[in-house]
Parts: C-alpha cells; sequence; structure tokens
C-alpha cells in the first residue's frame, strides 16, 4: 500500500523514514505516525495491511496515550477504539454481536432517527450530508445493526431538531 497517500506533508525522506517505522512498535516515533495515519485512514482494511491485527492491538494502549495527549476530543481514536475492542473480541473468542441478534436498544433509537427524518423530509444521503456520517452508516443506525455514540446521536438531534430520545420500549421497563 502507498502510505503517500495518508502522509502527505511529509518530504522524500521523511516517506522513507515513515515506512520503516511503522514496521516497529518499539521506534520512538510510531505512536506519533500511527496516530497521524490512523486520523488519515478510515478503512481498516488498508491500516491492516500495513500492520497486522495482532500487532495494533498489542500498541493500541500506546498509540491511544499518545493520541489522548496531543487531540483530547477526537471521533477519529473513538472509531479506532471500537475497533480494537472489537478485534480484541474476536481474539479472546467472544461473539462481537450480542445473543438475540439486534440489540432492541440500537432498533429503538434508529426507529426514532428514521422516523425524524422521514418527517423533516429528508433522504439518507440529505441528513448525510448535513450531519457528517457517512450514508451507509446511517443505514446501518435506523436499522439498529450499529452502535452509535453519544456525539452521533447528538448531531442527529440536532439537524433532525429532535428534543429527546426514548431509549426504553415499555415492555423493557416493566
Amino acid at each position: 500500500m502507498k502510505i503517500e497517500k495518508y502522509f502527505w506533508d511529509l518530504n522524500e525522506k521523511a516517506l522513507k523514514d515513515t515506512k520503516e517505522i511503522l514496521k516497529s512498535a518499539e521506534n520512538p516515533k510510531f505512536s506519533q505516525r500511527m496516530v497521524t495515519f490512523l486520523s488519515r485512514c478510515d478503512q481498516p482494511k488498508l491500516v491492516f495491511s500495513v500492520i497486522s491485527k495482532e500487532d495494533f492491538i498489542k500498541s493500541w494502549p500506546l498509540i491511544r496515550t499518545y493520541w489522548l495527549k496531543v487531540a483530547r476530543k477526537s471521533e477519529f481514536r473513538d472509531w479506532w477504539e471500537t475497533i480494537y475492542e472489537q478485534l480484541a473480541q474476536e481474539k479472546k473468542g467472544r461473539k462481537i454481536s450480542p445473543k438475540g441478534g439486534i440489540s432492541d436498544l440500537f432498533k429503538g433509537v434508529g426507529e426514532q432517527i428514521r422516523q425524524a427524518r422521514i418527517s423533516n423530509g429528508l433522504s439518507q444521503r440529505d441528513l448525510s450530508l448535513l450531519s457528517g456520517i457517512k450514508q451507509p452508516d446511517i443505514s446501518k443506525i435506523e436499522e439498529g445493526k450499529k452502535n452509535i455514540t453519544l456525539t452521533t446521536l447528538s448531531r442527529f438531534c440536532k439537524v433532525l431538531h429532535i428534543k429527546s430520545i426514548n431509549l426504553f420500549t415499555k415492555e423493557s421497563v416493566a
């Protein structure tokens, strides 16, 4: 994979060095270069062509610590944290999806978002453009098939003028 696409701000020598740096988690610049790479790449397949999943799992705590120092708030870090948690669960042999299929909680929240989107006369594409969330992710969220962060939920509420979200169905409260 060509990493030049993700390190456009480096000169030729620094790019060559970066290729070597990313091969060794022991390198002092490894965390810094990985944070740059992960903040510019949202495709796990590409990342795992540069660093193995096992090395990512081992290195993530150091990468996360560095990332927290340089950027206290980062949606990309939160997203990669979720990827890390999923990989760690897979490594331990646990299933990622909860028993019983799609969570009623996620389905309920997704349905409320879908209803608000439709009542506002927006397509998923329109909501994507207004919220900055990718359209395929909106589809999965509305179906209850994708976990949703509070930040994403907040974006949807702001764009769709949602005042409150009901998290529980009447059956789950009883």
